[in-house]
């Protein structure tokens, strides 16, 4: 049994190596991830680092006094003036970044919230505390109150306990999302070709001509499938070390932080890469094994991309604390607790549980298979 198991396997690994398609899929793929995280990092070194004149253009549709106008030169806003229709019409014109109205003491800051007016907004709130600050002291003063003892009657200080970054926090669990897509898209091309693929080509009716259960074949290329998609996974996740040690010593968003992975999150890290890879391999292969045509296999598999890294998006866009019921929820269990394991919180539970169930899912798998396998209608039916 064992050895007919390691010829299926043998096999399955010798065709894999000699495809071109499968090993640009296990090998290629994973390149993307470093450029990817190193182009995110980019980005967010332009937002956090944008220079004040590219956002600093603001109308006023008021005429400013002397403190207001010192106040704007102190903080290098330039100050264009205008009625609120003159300015509407150079706002919409992108001449000026947002403009102000006032109604007696209410200052209204007239924006369209998006990306490009964000900073400007973000630079007159600034403008603007500043300048109640100043309308605060002067009333005080005005009444013979002692400025200090009101505007600073408590100081506030930050003591951070450990250093984080949050766009460190950021590409590492973007990178896992990543990691699932390439895990995905390797896996799906060998387990097409291992099943639909020997289908449409006759090979796989010669195969089970030989004194081989079908037990044996499913759990031969099954191995080889999923040995495939695990060696994808930690090229990704050692490519995607590395762009971090690039992206610290390149962008300065990173400075006197800790971004990189723990030995222990590593540790984890690979078996959540590896736990992933077996249980979307067995997945591939079961919807594959349905399949008459490669054709068919390949658009049966399509949406499983989708499906697989749809779901860890929301997640981590949503930001939900993993628990025990959540552990063994597929597809989701896998990104939750990567993501706690890349922030040092490595709760053995929840980490057992997901790997157990990914156990159960391939049983039941296996067992679906092995029935496809044994049913001449579904194996040769045209």
């Amino acid at each position: 049994m064992k050895n007919n198991m390691l010829n299926i396997l043998k096999k399955e690994l010798r065709e894999l190596f000699r495809d071109k398609k499968s090993l640009a899929m296990m090998l290629i793929i994973p390149i993307f991830i470093p450029l990817i995280m190193i182009g995110m990092s980019a980005l967010f070194e332009m937002q956090v680092n944008k220079d004040v004149e590219e956002f600093n253009k603001i109308g006023f549709a008021y005429t400013l006094n002397e403190a207001e106008t010192s106040l704007a030169e102190q903080m290098n806003i330039e100050i264009v003036t205008g009625t609120e229709e003159e300015l509407k019409q150079k706002y919409d014109a992108g001449e000026i970044n947002l403009y102000v109205t006032k109604n007696d003491n209410n200052y209204i800051i007239n924006t369209d919230g998006s990306d490009s007016s964000s900073f400007a907004s973000g630079l007159m709130e600034e403008y603007f505390n500043a300048y109640k600050q100043i309308l605060q002291r002067e009333y005080l003063q005005e009444n013979g109150i002692e400025t200090e003892e009101v505007l600073d009657i408590i100081t506030v200080s930050e003591n951070v306990l450990e250093q984080d970054n949050y766009f460190g926090n950021y590409i590492k669990n973007y990178a896992f999302l990543f990691i699932i897509m390439a895990i995905t898209v390797s896996a799906t091309y060998p387990a097409t070709d291992t099943t639909a693929g020997e289908k449409e080509r006759g090979t796989l009716e010669t195969l089970l001509t030989f004194p081989i259960k079908s037990k044996d074949i499913i759990i031969g290329k099954f191995l080889a499938v999923s040995l495939s998609s695990i060696v994808t996974g930690l090229i990704s996740f050692v490519l995607a070390i590395v762009a971090l040690f690039i992206s610290k010593d390149m962008f300065s968003i990173y400075e006197g932080v800790d971004i990189m992975y723990s030995t222990s999150s590593i540790a984890f890290g690979i078996i959540v890469i590896i736990m992933y890879s077996i249980f979307v391999s067995g997945l591939c292969i079961s919807i594959a094994s349905t399949s008459k045509t490669f054709k068919e296999a390949q658009s049966a598999l399509t949406p499983l991309t989708f499906i697989s890294f749809f779901p860890s998006f929301v997640i981590f866009m949503v930001g939900l604390e993993t628990t025990p019921l959540l552990s063994i929820v597929p597809f989701l269990n896998y990104t939750m607790i990567f993501t706690d394991i890349a922030t040092g919180n490595i709760n053995l539970l929840n980490i057992a549980l997901m790997a157990i169930s990914t156990i159960i899912y391939i049983a039941v798998i296996f067992t679906y298979i092995i029935k496809q396998y044994k049913s001449e209608k579904v194996l040769f039916s045209r």
